[in-house]
Formats: structure tokens, sequence, C-alpha cells
């Protein structure tokens, strides 16, 4: 697949206005494995390759396990993920797949187990992220072979 476009290119205010969005989650104290789990779960749904390779080898990084993210597709049948993990991971796959909308049950377990600040954060880190997969997708970024 060849790339269709450069976005910093093309349209450096619209990439700009994305990385302005990045950098507010980065800072904005959600907690970093969250925000990995987020961006991957987000992009194994939307098909996203350019983002998996991406977010996969950050969140090694950061010390998440090779298991947790092989199985992070089947996240319900393990029992891996902490219940706050598990609120995130369920928001995000209702975030993801908004066509059924986000559940009050969704929703009110987020806020119960992450508080309104932290799910506000989780929220803005899935519109972030389903932004990226979007924009990779459509323009056909391709990840690095792995040497």
């Amino acid at each position: 697949m060849t790339p269709r476009f450069n976005i910093e290119q093309l349209a450096p205010e619209a990439y700009n206005a994305l990385l302005g969005l990045e950098m507010y989650n980065r800072k904005s104290g959600l907690d970093k494995n969250y925000y990995e789990l987020i961006k991957i779960r987000a992009s194994q749904i939307n098909g996203c390759a350019f983002c998996l390779d991406m977010h996969t080898r950050d969140a090694r990084k950061l010390g998440e396990t090779e298991q947790r993210i092989y199985v992070l597709n089947a996240w319900r049948d393990t029992d891996f993920f902490t219940p706050e993990e598990q609120a995130v991971l369920a928001l995000t796959e209702e975030m993801t797949n908004i066509q059924g909308h986000v559940s009050n049950a969704t929703y009110d377990r987020a806020i119960e187990l992450l508080g309104p600040e932290t799910t506000y954060k989780v929220i803005m880190a899935n519109i972030a992220i389903n932004s990226w997969n979007r924009l990779a997708i459509t323009g056909h970024f391709m990840p690095p072979l792995a040497e």
C-alpha cells in the first residue's frame, strides 16, 4: 500500500490541532498504562496497523506484558485486567463502536471506578486515538518493518 498523503505537509494546521489534543492527553495526568491500553484497543477495533505497531511498542516500553497485549482483544475472557482497566476498556470499545452509543451502565461504571475527572480524560484519549486511526487508515500509513 502506498501512502496517499503526508498530513504534516498537506494540512499542517489540522495536524497541529491533532497534536495539540495529543499533548493535552499526555499532560492530563491520565495513567500512561491506561492511555496505551486505550490506544491499542481502539486501534485493534479500527484495524489500524500503523497505530497498533506504534502503541504496542510504546506499551512494552512502559512495562506492559506481551501476554496482556496478546489477549487485549479478548480482555473480558481473562482476569488479567483490573476493574479500573476493564472500565477503561469497556468505555473505549463503546466509544470506538459509537453506532450503539455509550451505555449508561458503561459510563456509570467508569464514573464509579475512575471518578469524573479520570473518566473525562479517558473520553478525550479515545477521541484522540480514534482521530489518529481514521487519519492513518484513510492515508494508508504503514508501519516500518522491524529489523
